[in-house]
């Protein structure tokens, strides 16, 4: 797949909410995943960690209340889109948006690389 193929598919799975799909189908067996400078376990490599951070992520969300990606844009190995989401989560008493940049790099039709920016949210004090 070329990168504009593989940034059309992960787009059009995560428009659909299917992370995990994307994440079978899309990464490399030797991913590495950055979170947003600040986040524990900021560096994560290899696909089995990239599903278990996922899973922790998901187990976390009482509800989606909406999850828009926007269209690729591509430039030789890498590509990058935007993702915008509501979340409930179980341990936050409100519904949050979460507004990120997402940056792709492409080696032989797998995604090796994905580094997520965004401003982490701050530690919320539970009553």
């Amino acid at each position: 797949m070329t990168t504009q193929e593989v940034a059309d598919r992960l787009v059009s799975l995560c428009r659909q909410r299917q992370f995990e799909q994307a994440c079978v189908e899309l990464y490399s067996p030797d991913i590495i995943s950055i979170e947003a400078e600040g986040v524990p376990n900021r560096v994560v490599k290899g696909m089995q960690a990239v599903a278990e951070k996922g899973k922790k992520f998901e187990s976390r969300v009482e509800q989606f209340h909406s999850c828009e990606v926007s269209d690729p844009i591509v430039a030789d190995d890498f590509f990058t889109c935007g993702l915008y989401m509501n979340i409930k989560f179980h341990d936050v008493p409100v519904a949050i948006d979460m507004n990120e940049i997402c940056v792709y790099r492409v080696k032989d039709g797998k995604i090796v690389q994905e580094e997520f920016y965004y401003t982490p949210m701050p530690q919320m004090e539970m009553v």
